[in-house]
């Protein structure tokens, strides 16, 4: 890998600490420019997407998917575990139906795009998290209805829309993906598309860090705005911390995973998807889209934090 791009690779970290910084001092003193910013995140995110995408060996994902052990405990840890532990949590506090959806929508819904470099941080198998990506994404947008539905009354599941989820899936899964996919098929037989595949390696860092700063410019002051009720969540959020990679521990023993795999594994379950679920909460309705949004927001900010103790905790739990 080029020295430039490793170096870029290596600090990513703290340049997303240093975008979710300027995020807040621009919420402040920029407010009135940043509010126009929140028409972006979603293309943005899109756009982010497609450039992950194009680092996934679509084409070797074959060779892949042989570890199924791995595969097995992804899935039960990620789509039955995981979701258990949420629902346990929201037992915990008594929140009103606002916070509760939010809580489970954020956390109801793995990561699929920095934790890949968490992952190769914490000493785990970056290209095995690559390839799962696909597979995570399009299991949390076909299962997200069924448990709000199975977590809440059919009045708060069918807030979670369908059209709504089917656009945000179609624009900002399915047409990156192809594109992603595409790139990397012509890329064999064509110069241009080479060429692009080979730029896209260098912007999922400044783009991450973007839509990072777009995300709390924008979104700082409605978390300030409803702090009151928002910081009852803070708590949830650092609990489902310290569970989910508990619960990787015991899938990875269970299913005698090695030690880079389990770190995989970890990490997988340990990260959610605040950046693909957070045009879906902006499109429910009303005083929801504002709760739900503030809620992610506040989720994205701890777990980074969260990702830091990992990063020096999860390759010693995990040997």
């Amino acid at each position: 890998m080029n020295n430039k791009l490793q170096s870029l690779e290596n600090n990513q970290i703290w340049l997303y600490f240093i975008s979710l910084l300027l995020g807040a001092v621009s919420s402040v003193f920029l407010k009135d420019l940043t509010n126009d910013f929140s028409v972006i995140i979603s293309p943005a995110i899109a756009v982010l997407l497609f450039n992950m995408f194009a680092q996934i060996p679509f084409l070797e994902m074959k060779k892949a998917f042989s570890n199924l052990p791995y595969f097995i405990a992804l899935l039960i840890g990620n789509f039955i575990f995981v979701p258990i532990a949420v629902w346990t949590l929201l037992q915990i506090v008594d929140f009103n139906s606002y916070i509760a959806f939010s809580i489970a929508l954020v956390l109801l819904s793995p990561c699929i795009d920095y934790v890949i470099v968490f992952t190769k941080l914490g000493r785990g198998n970056e290209a095995l998290m690559l390839v799962s990506t696909p597979i995570l994404l399009v299991l949390q947008l076909l299962l997200l209805p069924l448990y709000m539905y199975l977590f809440f009354n059919n009045e708060l599941s069918s807030l979670l829309q369908f059209a709504p989820l089917f656009k945000a899936f179609l624009w900002m899964i399915v047409i990156p993906m192809a594109f992603a996919f595409a790139l990397q098929v012509t890329a064999k037989s064509f110069k241009l598309p080479s060429t692009l595949l080979k730029q896209t390696a260098w912007l999922p860092v400044p783009l991450m860090a973007a839509v990072l700063f777009t995300i709390l410019a924008t979104q700082l002051p409605t978390i300030s705005e409803h702090f009151g009720e928002i910081k009852m969540v803070i708590p949830i959020f650092v609990l489902f911390l310290i569970i989910a990679p508990l619960i990787g521990k015991f899938l990875s023993v269970l299913f005698r995973l090695p030690s880079s795999t389990s770190r995989t594994l970890a990490f997988s379950l340990s990260t959610r998807n605040s950046l693909v679920v957070l045009p879906i909460a902006l499109a429910l309705p009303g005083q929801w889209a504002i709760i739900a949004a503030a809620v992610i927001v506040t989720q994205t900010i701890i777990e980074l934090i969260g990702e830091l103790i990992y990063v020096k905790i999860i390759p010693k739990l995990f040997q």
